[in-house]
């Protein structure tokens, strides 16, 4: 058992933070040097607003244009919303939800596809990688902005623990979803929520899944897993009130002083003119897709003689999902798609263009990998190189192999050195 005791900044009082049991306290600051930030309560917005108005602040935040802010929002209407890094038509029953009048967004971090509406209030951080407040890794990034999503729950009553790497759980069930990411040169963003309650029924029924049987069972082992705050308590508390304690756990944990103030009218501007028409369009929406037609093909599929479209899942900790065209064995292109996060989002290309080339040898696709996170500084929490590593070997299970003297260009391994 741990106590648990809040300082309160520049006052040296500590009093008792809450009678629940915890696995690890709550880091609170303890210095007198407040930063300065902004608090921006959009209220209830429309989808495409609760979900990517911060992209507008952090476009201003990054220019310098705007301070450091958090914004608080509740979607005003039900979306469905997917993973900066994944597959349109292999997550969501696309048909249903156009059928439904469900608008589906694709946000600009990794993560999984999800079904919102105004059961949760979103937090969203937006500030200068520069701030003593972020840590400049994301996985000390999640420890640290979540311990004020823990901080809520505990206020609320309920015995809310961190979950490495995004999640906030109760009693072994997640109670919380949260993305992290970077916003292009000098700014940092973590997004996440308060889950007020769920339609574990329509969750299910959104996503895309090989069969009714297994969606049953989806939407079985959803309610086994999540939980809300009316599932724990009975009742959803004042909206007012969440806000009211999310401001106080980022002025203490984060040091920081919040002033309310709406958005700026250039911030307005941004989003109406380049962030929303963005998300609205289709080449946004089908950015896989876009990026990489040729491969949108099945599992295995032949399409010339000794060319292959292949795919493989890897389970990390988060999904890696494979596609290559392959001829023998060397990868002629190679799309990496899933519910997993890379910062900045952006060099996933980077890694592409890296292992595109090679041969199905796990010492050159080690040699690849390692460069590509040497040469990008990229971070992926919940998946190593390692990982990436044995999720494009598995490829080699769906290759051709022929004889040097039909497909010289194809670049087997050689003959005795085939691994296992």
């Amino acid at each position: 058992m741990f106590s648990r005791f809040l300082v309160l900044p520049c006052s040296g009082i500590t009093k008792p933070l809450c009678t629940c049991w915890y696995s690890a306290p709550i880091s609170i600051g303890t210095g007198c040097h407040l930063e300065n930030w902004r608090l921006i309560d959009l209220g209830k917005a429309e989808p495409y607003m609760a979900q990517t108005f911060y992209e507008a602040v952090a476009t201003a935040v990054d220019k310098g244009l705007s301070p450091n802010t958090i914004l608080l929002v509740q979607p005003a209407s039900p979306y469905v919303c997917i993973g900066y890094h994944q597959e349109l038509e292999k997550e969501v029953d696309v048909d249903y939800c156009r059928e439904r009048g469900l608008p589906i967004i694709r946000r600009s971090q990794g993560g999984g596809a999800t079904y919102l509406d105004s059961n949760q209030v979103f937090y969203q951080v937006v500030a200068q990688k520069k701030s003593r407040a972020i840590p400049s890794q994301v996985e000390e990034l999640f420890e640290k902005l979540l311990g004020v999503t823990v901080f809520v729950y505990r206020q609320l009553g309920l015995p809310a623990e961190f979950k490495a790497l995004n999640d906030v759980i109760v009693r072994g069930k997640k109670i919380s979803g949260n993305g992290a990411g970077q916003f292009g040169k000098n700014t940092t963003i973590l997004v996440g929520n308060i889950i007020l309650d769920l339609d574990y029924n329509l969750m299910a029924r959104v996503l895309k899944v090989p069969s009714e049987k297994f969606r049953d069972k989806m939407a079985k082992s959803m309610k086994e897993w999540v939980t809300t705050l009316k599932g724990e308590l009975g009742q959803v508390p004042d909206i007012q009130h969440i806000k009211k304690l999310l401001v106080e756990g980022y002025e203490r944990i984060l040091e920081i002083k919040l002033t309310p103030s709406p958005p700026t009218a250039e911030e307005t501007r941004i989003w109406e003119q380049e962030t929303r028409p963005k998300h609205l369009s289709e080449d946004w929406l089908s950015l896989q897709k876009r990026r990489h037609a040729e491969l949108m093909e099945g599992k295995a599929v032949r399409i010339a003689d000794g060319v292959k479209v292949v795919e493989v899942d890897h389970k990390a900790k988060k999904l890696i999902r494979v596609r290559a065209v392959l001829i023998g064995e060397k990868i002629l292109d190679i799309m990496f798609s899933g519910d997993f996060f890379m910062i900045p989002e952006e060099k996933l290309r980077d890694l592409e263009s890296s292992v595109k080339g090679a041969s199905l040898n796990s010492d050159q696709i080690a040699e690849r990998v390692s460069l590509f996170y040497s040469k990008s500084k990229a971070q992926t929490p919940g998946i190593s190189p390692d990982d990436l590593v044995e999720a494009v070997m598995k490829l080699r299970t769906l290759a051709e192999t022929y004889p040097r003297a039909i497909y010289p260009y194809a670049e087997p391994a050689a003959e005795n050195s085939k691994e296992p």
